[in-house]
Parts: structure tokens; sequence; C-alpha cells
């Protein structure tokens, strides 16, 4: 079977639609959370997730706070008025359909979440310390994760670090092999320093990671953020890639 693995969409509609042109051919898709939060069209992204097939979609940390989920004092004030804009413009539809999404799946072997196994909503895996630590929490071979907005592998090992980190160019195949944890990045606000959209493709037969990344018209998106009165530096990150 061929996967889409996406996440953090971020209610960035023209990357979402960029990266499922750019994907062509899958079987299923597995959404790793944050649909919404930070972008201009959170109700246009969840209608085309609902949409896709044999999907699987769990919650993220900015989707669960629109929600009311999360205290909202966690987040930094512009992700705050983000999420206060976000929860008034969503539909009923949007708003059901995010409250169906888990917080944990496991599916052909794989264990899905959106920030780490240890707390899927939450938890940043940024480092091979906290993924070392975050091996010990799911018991499948693999482990796709969220949250970062940075495409990633770690890799376990029976080294003294224990977590290994490996970089995968965009297009570039990754065979899995051992107990292994895989970000696909972000679609719609990619940190990597690269503003184009971030996405993966599962093999899940011959265990093959194929990282994506695709271009899509940024300045169109910055400016209906701005449209929307939504904070400005969500606008110019998208350029930064940060």
């Amino acid at each position: 079977m061929h996967v889409l693995v996406i996440s953090d969409i971020h209610a960035n509609l023209s990357a979402l639609e960029a990266v499922l042109s750019a994907a062509r051919r899958y079987d299923a898709v597995w959404c790793l959370g944050d649909i919404v939060g930070y972008g201009p069209d959170p109700n246009e992204c969840v209608e085309i997730i609902q949409s896709l097939p044999n999907l699987i979609t769990l919650t993220g940390n900015h989707d669960a706070a629109t929600l009311g989920n999360i205290n909202l004092e966690a987040f930094n004030r512009d992700a705050r008025i983000s999420a206060q804009w976000t929860k008034s413009v969503l539909s009923a539809n949007s708003m059901q359909f995010l409250r169906l999404a888990k917080e944990k799946e496991i599916i052909e072997n794989v264990c899905l979440v959106h920030g780490s196994p240890r707390n899927p909503v939450w938890e940043y895996l940024l480092d091979t310390y906290t993924a070392s630590i975050n091996f010990e929490y799911f018991e499948t071979d693999i482990c796709f994760v969220g949250h970062t907005h940075q495409p990633t592998i770690y890799v376990e090992s029976d080294g003294p670090r224990k977590a290994i980190w490996k970089y995968l160019a965009p297009g570039e195949v990754y065979k899995i092999n051992g107990r292994t944890i895989l970000n696909p990045g972000s679609v719609g606000q990619p940190r990597d320093h690269d503003p184009r959209a971030s996405f993966a493709l599962y093999d899940t037969e011959q265990k093959a990671w194929r990282l994506m990344r695709v271009e899509y018209d940024v300045s169109k998106v910055q400016q209906r953020i701005i449209d929307k009165g939504l904070p400005r530096r969500h606008a110019l990150r998208l350029k930064q890639g940060w």
C-alpha cells in the first residue's frame, strides 16, 4: 500500500493543494494532526482532508486548543490570537471532524502520533536524547510523528546515544530497517529554512519512506493571512521557512 503521510497543514490551503497534486498516486492518507491554526483557510482544509481515501487523522495541539482541550495560556500571544480566530470561524462540520480525531493510532506496524509516543499531542522530538527516551513508549517497529515542522529520522541504536539522527534529502528514498521514528515535516508551515511544503510517501510493503518537497504560491497565502487580520509574523515566517 502506498500512503501519503502529512502533518501540520495549519490551515494553509495552497500548500495542501500543492502537496496533493505532487503526491499523485496513493492508496491511503495518514494525517498526523494540526490541520488548523496559524493559517487563513481552516474550513477549506478540513473539507479537503475529509474527502481523502482511507484516511486516518490524529489530533494536534492546535486542533486540541481550538476544541478547548488545551488551555490557550500554554501558547504564545500570536498563537493564541490565531487559535481564538480559528475557533470563531470554524463550521460545525469542521469542529465535529476535529473532535473525532484520535491522539494515537496503530496501523501496519506503525505507531502514529502528533507529538511523541510519550506525549502524543504536545511533546517535541527535536534531539536524539528525547528521541532515545521515546523509543521506550511504543512497541511497533516504526513511529510517525509531526509537531516539530521539521522532516527528521531517528533510528534506535545500541550505542551510547541510543537514537541516531539521519538526514534525508528531498526525493531520496530511505529503506526502514530496525526501530525508527520518522517525521514528514510540515505541509503548511515548514521550520527547516525551506519554505516548500513538506510531506512523505510511505510504501508499507517495501518499508520505504520518500521525503518530498513542493513549491506553492507563498505570497498568496501571506496576503490572505494579513487580510484575515491574523498575526503578521505567521505570514512572514512562511517565506523564511521558519
